[in-house]
């Protein structure tokens, strides 16, 4: 399944593309080194941006839903990548507790869950769900879609461990993003292994300093295969002082638009670019696409409408917003049935197991597309992303085109791992 690109195929990304292949050999002994200092996080979806003149990830999940979207072709690699992340963690594993997020009415997430048990049986563990949500207070089997079904179990806490009735797990996997903090039930478990760790949650991440961690990375890559960093990174800025429903510290807010909408105009004049900027205003923690808005103008901020305020104030599980980051907008040139598009690409330890487009047919290229109404359609992924074609026209082979995703993928991946490195509270403990 190709995606289908309006720019012309000998714009500024099928050279970035061209570049990429022909340094293939070197990137993948530069990434083989990085593992070898730094550890993947356990699992990561990246959404990535192709503008046609830039490619770049715009935001890096570290408790990835959505696991449901990738085919049974893609199966295989996540479980061999499973295999790998256990066997590096805890080779004796054997039983696995999945901890998910507490929408038990949200099926399309609970069918996320039941791949990811599916994956991890696969893998050789015994897997169960134990959920934190208190309504579940006794096995709870739910009927899903397509005929799967899965059971919500009461997790059980005994000193230092926790559990499920006679079910003892050596391993404890979230898929739960900590937004509104971590549970009591899931501190001080220092006899089992919790993945990914629990200040991977929201409670402690800060995009502002994943894409602080990302420039880093993207300008060592750009050295190592001779691009401008800005190809491959979106610009950005941050901003701790608004409150969207008192309509304070917008001076802040105002200001550094307009300084990163500036240097975009700057960059766009250097290659040519004949777009409008925008950037992307959202909240410096949290997902699910909520407290996010597109600015073209700083003037704009100082005519919002209540609505707009109310969707910026609040995210997931009540969280209030006064932290934002301010991103350089990249928009999209992928489509799929003339439909807007983006690619998420998803990975396991350090490898890249498949990955879908989000398409939202009402939405523009310059447009938040994780939104109600977006559907999945899954990357051709299974046969392509690790075999790059040498040779192809750039912009006409999908596996090019697909290991280029990887490849930029796999940086924020990394990214990610410097993140959690200079987050973590035991660090200081192991010095």
């Amino acid at each position: 399944m190709v995606p289908h690109l309006i720019t012309a195929l000998t714009g500024p990304i099928n050279e970035l593309e061209q570049r990429i292949l022909e340094s293939t050999p070197v990137i993948e002994r530069w990434f083989r080194l990085e593992w070898m200092e730094h550890t993947p996080p356990f699992y990561t979806s990246v959404d990535i941006r192709n503008a046609g003149f830039k490619l770049a990830p715009v935001d890096t999940n570290l408790f990835p839903g959505g696991w449901n979207n990738l085919t049974a072709e893609m199966l295989p690699l996540a479980v061999q990548a499973a295999m790998a992340a256990i066997e590096k963690i805890c080779p004796e594993a054997k039983n696995l507790l999945l901890v998910p997020e507490n929408h038990t009415r949200n099926l399309f997430y609970l069918l996320n869950v039941a791949q990811l048990q599916r994956i991890f049986y696969s893998a050789g563990l015994n897997v169960r769900i134990g959920s934190l949500n208190p309504e579940v207070k006794e096995p709870t089997p739910i009927e899903l879609p397509g005929g799967d079904r899965i059971v919500l179990e009461p997790i059980i806490r005994e000193g230092r461990r926790i559990g499920l009735k006679h079910f003892d797990p050596c391993t404890i996997l979230l898929n739960n993003d900590l937004s509104a903090g971590v549970p009591g039930i899931l501190e001080d478990l220092h006899e089992q292994y919790v993945l990914p760790p629990l200040h991977a949650g929201w409670h402690v991440r800060r995009k502002s300093h994943h894409f602080r961690a990302y420039e880093e990375v993207a300008k060592r890559f750009g050295k190592l295969i001779g691009i401008d960093p800005w190809l491959i990174n979106p610009l950005f800025a941050h901003c701790g002082q608004v409150n969207f429903a008192e309509g304070t510290g917008f001076e802040c807010l105002q200001g550094n638009v307009d300084a990163l909408l500036g240097k975009i105009r700057r960059k766009y004049k250097e290659y040519g670019i004949q777009e409008r900027p925008f950037v992307v205003v959202k909240a410096d923690n949290g997902t699910y696409g909520m407290g996010v808005m597109m600015v073209r103008d700083a003037a704009e901020l100082g005519s919002l409408n209540r609505r707009t305020k109310n969707k910026m104030a609040v995210i997931k599980d009540g969280q209030q917003v006064s932290d934002v980051i301010i991103q350089e907008g990249v928009m999209t040139h992928e489509r799929i049935n003339d439909a807007v598009a983006e690619p998420v690409v998803y990975m396991m330890d350090r490898y890249v197991v498949g990955g879908f487009y989000r398409v939202h047919a009402e939405r523009g290229v310059d447009e938040n597309l994780n939104a109600p109404g977006a559907s999945f359609v899954p990357l051709a992924f299974e046969k392509s992303a690790l075999q790059p074609q040498p040779g192809s026209k750039p912009g006409a082979s999908v596996p090019n085109r697909f290991y280029m995703y990887g490849v930029v993928a796999r940086l924020a991946m990394l990214a990610a791992a410097y993140e959690l490195e200079a987050t973590d509270p035991e660090a200081e403990l192991d010095a």
